[in-house]
């Protein structure tokens, strides 16, 4: 039988797909802009039927009824990373299960989870009847498929063609196809601040020519991009692909060829982004796509000599622990992949780590409040312990606080604080024994 013939036999409506789908059942499901969307608004609405089936995603950036609060019980969602939409329904005690856990250990979180049904996005089929798994399906896809006993593949021709590790699937491995062509959902343009651009200058002072670099998402990252345009010989080696890492190499900034893994390459787990971005990594052999389990690894971060680690924190505390996940109890996004790249980072041969936020942030009533605190808030997540800290950016400065005494570190992040707080912070410090 021919790979033609065989995926029309199983081409099936997004009802008859997820029919299959039983009480009791664990389903994989890629997040962000890789989410089969009809699959899931069919399986969505069988819920009255169905009991204990567990959906594991993240970063969901399409609107489900399933997080409302009825659903749980019958479809309960458990998200990998929380985004937006997670953290609007986690807040009105929605369908929302946070996980926490290091984005390397992705197969385990399968493993413990006993994922048995996958449910994936994926392009068009070639010539040859493969499949891209896309933007984020590379993740844990292949992965979620091998342990699995059900896959279901909804195909969808504007997806992107990604390359790479573990980045395609034959349709002789699928049992069921749905094909429905929606929009690929991508992120608004972030604006940038006037502390980004500050905090993005203090980085890009620090960022060595020939140096492979990681960003994250937001501000800085599309600040630290811009700023980073005059450099020579960058490399990307990175758990998510965003559109500051396009304009780098779009400037000549990036070529990828002072890396010493996977040289000349743009190494990404996932894509999120503009739709130029979808179109920048479509079919672009300079980028490759491999499993979060191989990208975030620590020993694999640090094959690369002058590894640049930059990412954003909510909080941190007068020592330098850093709160990147929550605001006290309340959750605001994930572990992810943060913890993985800064021990990478200094492992590196040269390289570094950066954790950046604002000084200070406002309150609804309009009140100023520092982000630099002697104490979290009951419940705070610690996310990278003040062991692993490096450099601590804010717009008044960037710190070294590796290695240092809890005093030295003391007057380091009280040096980065708002003025306005900076004398209450040292008498908090003083009043808790944290400096004579």
């Amino acid at each position: 039988m021919s790979w033609q013939e065989d995926y029309k036999k199983k081409l099936v409506t997004p009802e008859e797909a997820v029919s299959h789908i039983k009480s009791g059942d664990r389903v994989g499901v890629p997040g962000g802009p890789g989410m089969p969307f009809d699959l899931m608004v069919a399986l969505g609405n069988r819920y009255e039927e169905l009991k204990d089936v567990n959906i594991y995603s993240g970063i969901t950036m399409y609107m489900l009824d399933m997080f409302k609060p009825e659903y749980r019980g019958h479809i309960n969602f458990y998200t990998l990373f929380m985004g937006p939409l997670e953290r609007i329904f986690l807040k009105q005690k929605g369908n929302v299960n946070v996980v926490s856990y290091h984005m390397s250990s992705t197969s385990v979180i399968m493993d413990h989870y006993d994922v048995n049904v996958a449910m994936i996005e994926v392009s068009a089929p070639d010539e040859r009847g493969f499949m891209s798994l896309g933007l984020f399906g590379v993740t844990n896809g292949l992965y979620a498929m091998q342990r699995s006993d059900l896959v279901i593949a909804q195909v969808n021709k504007h997806m992107p063609y990604v390359t790479g590790l573990e980045a395609v699937v034959h349709v002789n491995d699928i049992d069921f196809f749905t094909e429905n062509d929606h929009p690929i959902a991508s992120l608004p343009e972030i604006p940038v601040t006037p502390e980004d651009e500050k905090i993005g200058a203090f980085i890009a002072d620090l960022v060595p020519d020939g140096a492979t670099v990681q960003l994250g998402i937001g501000g800085t990252s599309n600040i630290v991009g811009a700023l980073l345009k005059d450099k020579k010989d960058l490399g990307i080696h990175t758990e998510m692909m965003v559109d500051s890492m396009m304009t780098l190499y779009d400037a000549g900034a990036v070529t990828n060829m002072k890396k010493t893994f996977h040289k000349g390459k743009m190494l990404t787990g996932f894509c999120i982004g503009s739709q130029e971005l979808y179109k920048f990594v479509d079919r672009n052999s300079i980028v490759e796509f491999a499993p979060v389990m191989y990208t975030n690894d620590p020993i694999n971060i640090a094959k690369n000599d002058n590894f640049m680690s930059i990412n954003n924190t909510i909080t941190a505390d007068l020592t330098g622990q850093c709160a990147s996940e929550s605001i006290g109890h309340q959750m605001y996004s994930g572990t992810g992949g943060q913890l993985n790249f800064i021990r990478g980072a200094a492992m590196s041969k040269g390289g570094k780590s950066f954790l950046a936020l604002p000084s200070s942030g406002t309150t609804k009533e309009g009140k100023r409040y520092s982000r630099i605190v002697t104490n979290f808030l009951p419940g705070t997540v610690v996310t990278t312990p003040r062991s692993d800290v490096h450099y601590i950016v804010t717009e008044f400065g960037a710190v070294d606080m590796r290695l240092e005494s809890i005093p030295a570190r003391v007057k380091k992040m009280i040096s980065i604080a708002h003025p306005d707080f900076r004398d209450q912070l040292a008498h908090e410090a003083k009043e808790a024994g944290l400096v004579i």
